[in-house]
């Protein structure tokens, strides 16, 4: 497990007014011109789901937000229609997993499914930075091994994580319990500083084609 250094959790302060002011002003412009510049592109993965087996394109799905509050996550759909009808929720298993379509496993592959969580920015469901949101099923699970799940709900999760930056996306309870770590780490040192260096490594890996 990933050792949190103490000294930073015992020193931790939340932003200033002002630099949340900032941030959030920043969250709404990068959604208002990530949806025009790629609006396009939007409108041709819409159109490639649809076209690939005719069920919705845009997936919706509950997640728990800032203050414990649960809100509509949004992203295209990258999976086979009502993929866990019968067997209830399932982490993806990868790139491997035979419940992913086409389409889907090239927009999971290239963080394509992403883009309609600009809504969720525009909306302040969610900040351009912050910790990725989860269902409340397995975060049930993660509080029976670590109950400092709850710190996170004093800010808003993000499209953009420095846990999934240098722990990937999860498959397992134990891969959720390390991008828990990484998630409390980013916690108590955030600052519009770290933001933008988390933007800018990511776009950096999304545009080298690195997997994570």
């Amino acid at each position: 497990m990933l050792n949190i250094n103490k000294k930073d959790e015992a020193c931790a302060r939340p932003m200033s007014p002002l630099a949340l002011f900032v941030k959030r002003g920043m969250d709404i412009t990068v959604a208002l011109i990530a949806m025009t510049v790629f609006a396009p592109v939007c409108l041709i993965i819409y159109i490639a789901i649809k076209m690939e087996d005719g069920g919705a394109a845009i997936f919706k799905q509950e997640r728990i937000g800032k203050g414990g509050k649960p809100f509509t996550l949004y992203k295209f759909r990258s999976m086979v229609v009502n993929s866990e009808k019968e067997s209830g929720p399932q982490l993806c298993a990868g790139m491997k997993d035979k419940r992913l379509t086409r389409v889907g496993k090239f927009l999971r592959e290239h963080h394509l499914d992403e883009f309609p969580q600009l809504w969720n920015l525009l909306k302040g469901d969610m900040s351009t930075v912050g910790y990725r949101p989860e269902r409340q099923f397995y975060i049930d699970q993660i509080m029976e091994k670590n109950p400092d799940y709850v710190k996170l709900y004093a800010i808003r999760p993000g499209m953009f994580s420095e846990a999934t930056l240098y722990n990937g996306y999860t498959a397992t309870l134990d891969d959720m319990l390390r991008r828990l770590e990484l998630d409390l780490k980013y916690l108590y040192n955030r600052s519009l500083w770290l933001d933008l260096k988390i933007v800018f490594w990511t776009a950096i890996y999304i545009l080298s084609g690195k997997k994570f």
